[in-house]
């Protein structure tokens, strides 16, 4: 069975051009399955639909919210998809299963007021403090995916043309402008912190820890929280909750929606249109509190 699993996840990746995060996830998804289906004394090939549907009210059980209920199904759809196209099963059991509803709540957005008592609260009076200060404005001025931040490489950000390289889902390469004060921030970080940190100048990496490997999500994550329990602002930040901000501020002075698409690197515009209509309500809001005949 760990043979067959090895080869899906070796068709998305090659073909699918999928993540190794991505990857990480349909793995853990089909192996909690592949437990399910043992302890019903069950197996892969001659499952039926009747196993997936149990499984679903398994994980409704578990309190499993209908989003990651919802990617469950589609990482064993896929999987039974590639079984059967391969001849490996005689019929796909997730056919007719259907997929809970998702309520898409809006994203958490900082004001400015927030954003820059957010990016004041790192001190560049220690190495700490002065990656930590590149890393959120860099974050905030281009948007990019904390998965893209960890992943750049010292020669990605280009100083000259002040702009970012970064490789977003399916290896898609997108090229962002950086603001002033995030290049400034940038300089100092790789001028007066970066060479303390690693520890060999061949290390490729932009932002390490302090024993100079590459920084992981989990440690980003981190270092938001900390500082929003510095700034004490009680909106609960997550590491996207700037790149939702940095979209609803653009489109709040004026950017084109088109532009905004392709610095976040969506695919599908209708991603990005959460943001507009995120943009009209907050005008609309700011217009009945604010106007005297509102």
């Amino acid at each position: 069975m760990e043979n067959l699993i090895e080869k899906f996840l070796g068709f998305l990746q090659n073909e699918k051009k999928l993540t190794k995060n991505t990857l990480e996830s349909y793995k853990r998804d089909i192996n909690n399955f592949i437990q399910f289906l043992n302890e019903k004394e069950l197996t892969v090939i001659n499952c039926e639909n009747d196993a997936i549907n149990d499984y679903i009210k398994k994980l409704e059980g578990e309190a499993k919210t209908p989003s990651t209920i919802s990617r469950h199904i589609a990482s064993l759809r896929s999987f039974y998809q590639y079984l059967y196209d391969n001849r490996l099963v005689k019929n796909n059991p997730t056919k007719g299963v259907e997929t809970p509803k998702i309520v898409r709540k809006e994203p958490a957005i900082l004001s400015n007021t927030q954003v820059e008592l957010l990016l004041e609260q790192p001190k560049s009076v220690d190495l700490k403090g002065i990656r930590d200060k590149a890393m959120l404005e860099l974050v905030y001025a281009t948007g990019i995916r904390v998965t893209e931040l960890i992943n750049l490489d010292i020669n990605d950000i280009d100083f000259e043309n002040a702009c970012v390289r970064c490789v977003g889902p399916h290896n898609k390469e997108r090229i962002i402008p950086i603001g002033n004060i995030a290049i400034k921030a940038l300089k100092d970080y790789i001028e007066n912190a970066r060479n303390y940190l690693i520890k060999t100048e061949s290390t490729k990496s932009l932002f390490v820890n302090i024993s100079g490997k590459r920084l992981t999500r989990q440690g980003f994550w981190k270092i938001i929280k900390y500082y929003q329990e510095q700034a004490n602002i009680d909106v609960d930040i997550t590491p996207h909750t700037l790149r939702h901000s940095f979209a609803v501020h653009l489109l709040e002075n004026g950017a084109d929606i088109d532009v905004i698409q392709e610095m976040l690197g969506h695919t599908d515009k209708t991603s990005t249109q959460v943001y507009a209509a995120m943009t009209q309500n907050r005008l609309k809001d700011i217009y009945n509190k604010t106007h005297p005949r509102a």
